[in-house]
């Protein structure tokens, strides 16, 4: 069992930064992928970033170069780095653990409002 805590959404201006941390526990995740993903109102749920286990990222095309995915697996934490935030990416922002065996995990989500 994997349990996966979000953090560090919160208001900012758009242009701003905010940097989430996605906190693991009951397992290490060393081993596993890592996701982060947001859903904004009326949308459906969509990946942003992503962290292989040997550190191989993938952006989706909208953040790439404002975004950054990292890992930390002495601290189990996976972070989001978001700089040049726009108004369209208030979200809430959930991590996901693919297949810890077998099973994927998501946090809780944090919301992150970007106000223009």
């Amino acid at each position: 069992q994997v349990q996966l805590v979000e953090s560090g959404g919160g208001l900012v201006q758009a242009g701003g930064s905010l940097r989430l941390s996605c906190a693991a526990s009951g397992r290490a995740i060393s081993g596993a992928a890592m996701g982060w993903y947001r859903r904004a109102p009326g949308k459906q749920r969509a990946l942003v970033a992503s962290i292989s286990s040997g550190g191989q990222t993938n952006y989706a095309d909208s953040v790439k170069g404002r975004f950054t995915i990292a890992r930390d697996n002495a601290k189990n934490t996976v972070y989001l780095q978001m700089n040049s935030l726009k108004s369209e990416e208030t979200a809430v922002y959930y991590c996901k653990a693919d297949n810890v065996d077998g099973i994927n995990y998501w946090g809780q989500g944090t919301q992150v409002t970007v106000t223009s």
